[in-house]
């Protein structure tokens, strides 16, 4: 508003440039007046956009410093409230097993939705077949990873749950029902249920997209006190678990990095200035899957389906403004490549193999391995990871449930982008530290399934 066009101001203005002749307490009522006014206009003014204060770039500081405005925690419809008070499960339909296969994690993940589906269809549910032998060339089983004996204990009265078959039915292998590849509107009463009628017994494959929207919400409650509340290491995993926990120096970071020679093949992406080694591994793990070239590899990488590197990762953890002193446990499998690029600036990086003894270490298969990385990350003082799997999902997840937040999801798209644009050096670590503040405060690139709503703070 123009200053003629307010009355007020046009007083003060008046009264400064025609001051009457008053005596000292007449002068000091005129001040009463004014400076009230004069604040008014100061207040009242928008801030200059010359200002050098708002384009200067926010002072970098350790990322876990940052305050966060958003936090994941489990929802009230499932943790308010005794799951024994649900109602319990009606007659059964039959016997539902739940076929698992791939990682540990993604064959947690599909078992807590078996245990959903079971109580969905009121069926009883076979403790889970685990098919990990074409994946970690192993045979280990659910109870060489899970107690079964708290699983079982924790699920009684809200969904039925039996070691053994009875007999008439273990004599012959279930009808399979393979949903992985169902998508959209895939709905398991429509779907499942008519076989399990007819069959008595079947197994399934979860589906990896579903409609659990259209599910009552006991069965969703089962699902998510199943999965985070009834599933445990077995007592002799734990124990291994808590020796390797113990031995990590205090406080540390646990780092999940993803760049072995089946991922780097898996994504497609070529890399330059790696080793021979590392190339040769990657071409032996390529099969049929060729990498992308040109214009399609270029904008592959910049939809961020690259792994990020040892390098990478470690320049990223700079500019989060993570010490480089930090005690880091490497959560990864075996084969990890350009491992130097990450231990030649992170000094302090510690593994299962430098933690654990060797004998102790080749006597364990790839499950109890990954079991002991995602008992460790989840008790770890904070969390890192390059990737956003299924076991980087579990593992927020399962820190949320304890209230630990410190948890951050590197960004391969941003980094792939800010990279095409030409950034390196301190401005490529500037925009790198943007972007993952924005994420952490926001809780951007953790949002969890199903169990877990936004808390704002």
């Amino acid at each position: 508003m123009p200053l003629e066009d307010h009355p007020q101001l046009c007083l003060a203005k008046y009264m400064f440039q025609n001051p009457p002749k008053f005596h000292v307490r007449s002068t000091f009522a005129v001040l009463l007046v004014v400076l009230p006014l004069l604040l008014v206009v100061v207040l009242l003014s928008p801030p200059s956009i010359s200002s050098t204060a708002d384009h200067r770039p926010l002072r970098r500081t350790e990322i876990w410093r940052s305050r966060r405005v958003i936090d994941w925690r489990p929802c009230d419809w499932w943790t308010v409230g005794d799951p024994k008070d649900l109602p319990p499960p009606k007659e059964s339909n039959g016997y539902i097993r739940v076929d698992c296969y791939g990682g540990l994690n993604q064959m947690r993940r599909d078992f807590c939705d078996g245990v959903g589906i079971a109580r969905l269809l009121n069926a009883t549910l076979v403790l889970p077949k685990f098919e990990a032998a074409a994946y970690w060339n192993e045979s280990s089983g659910f109870s060489d990873v899970f107690d079964v004996d708290y699983f079982i204990e924790r699920t009684r009265g809200f969904v039925d749950v039996v070691r053994e078959l009875p007999e008439e039915i273990s004599s012959r292998e279930p009808f399979k029902v393979d949903c992985s590849k169902r998508k959209g509107h895939f709905d398991y009463v429509e779907s499942v249920l008519p076989y399990l009628l007819e069959h008595h017994y079947i197994s399934i494959t979860p589906a990896m997209s579903q409609r659990r929207d259209r599910y009552p919400s006991y069965a969703k409650t089962v699902l998510c006190e199943a999965c985070y509340n009834a599933l445990r290491l077995s007592r002799s995993l734990e124990d291994k678990a808590n020796e390797l926990l113990n031995a990590i120096p205090k406080p540390f970071l646990s780092l999940h990095l993803r760049f072995e020679p089946d991922m780097v093949a898996y994504s497609q992406c070529e890399y330059a200035g790696l080793s021979p080694a590392s190339v040769a591994s990657i071409e032996a793990a390529r099969v049929d899957r060729k990498p992308w070239t040109g214009d399609a590899a270029r904008a592959w990488r910049k939809r961020g389906k690259c792994p990020l590197t040892p390098n990478e990762t470690a320049f990223i953890l700079q500019a989060l403004v993570i010490p480089t002193n930090t005690n880091i446990y490497l959560a990864a499998g075996d084969g990890l490549m350009e491992i130097e690029g990450l231990t030649s600036i992170y000094t302090n990086v510690h593994t299962k193999s430098t933690l654990i003894s060797g004998e102790d270490l080749d006597g364990m298969h790839g499950n109890t391995k990954a079991a002991l990385d995602y008992y460790v990350s989840i008790h770890s003082d904070a969390y890192v990871a390059t990737y956003f799997g299924n076991m980087d999902k579990m593992v927020s997840a399962m820190r949320a449930l304890k209230g630990m937040y410190k948890t951050l999801f590197l960004s391969r798209r941003a980094f792939a982008e800010s990279t095409s644009k030409g950034m390196e050096g301190e401005e490529l670590e500037e925009e790198m530290w943007r972007v993952h503040r924005e994420d952490f405060v926001m809780g951007k690139g953790s949002a969890l399934p199903d169990c877990f709503c936004e808390f704002k703070l």
